[in-house]
């Protein structure tokens, strides 16, 4: 049976992006991120839904979201849905779903930057994407080689 773990989001960030280094030296990013949900109700009244999302970011697309993005700045990720569990100071499990991104692309705000005298447009043209460099790796996984599949 075939499994998939992919999601995409286009959504503002709802505060900055924390880097913090592990071992070995690699950065690690988190942020959180809102993505709104507009729709009208059967009775024709418009509503908004806000959904937050935890995300986190690896090597050097952690570091390159944290120098180009802060709180309020829109962006589109591309990633997986990660679990972590733990055990809270009473001992009582504790579990919370995250976005891991693996990809993300830059996206114009809408409003001038600030000292720019001129409005962002497009997306910007530094939009990396982890397939198109080998300089971004992820710590979680690595390439499958043909010998290492057991059937």
């Amino acid at each position: 049976m075939a499994n998939l773990n992919k999601v995409m989001l286009i959504g503002n960030l709802t505060r900055d992006i924390e880097l913090r280094s592990i071992a070995g030296g690699q950065s690690v990013g988190n942020f959180g991120l809102a993505v709104n949900r507009q729709y009208t109700t059967k009775e024709g009244a418009k509503q908004e839904e806000v959904t937050f999302i935890d995300c986190e970011v690896w090597g050097k697309q952690a570091d390159i979201m944290k120098q180009y993005l802060s709180k309020g700045r829109p962006v589109f990720i591309e990633g997986r849905l990660k679990l972590d569990t733990w055990e809270d100071k009473e001992g009582k499990k504790q579990s919370k779903i995250r976005v891991v991104v693996e990809n993300f692309q830059f996206l114009a705000s809408g409003r001038r930057e600030e000292g720019s005298g001129s409005a962002n447009q497009g997306a910007s043209t530094f939009a990396p994407r982890q397939q198109d460099s080998e300089a971004y790796d992820t710590p979680v996984h690595s390439p499958v080689q043909s010998e290492d599949i057991p059937f």
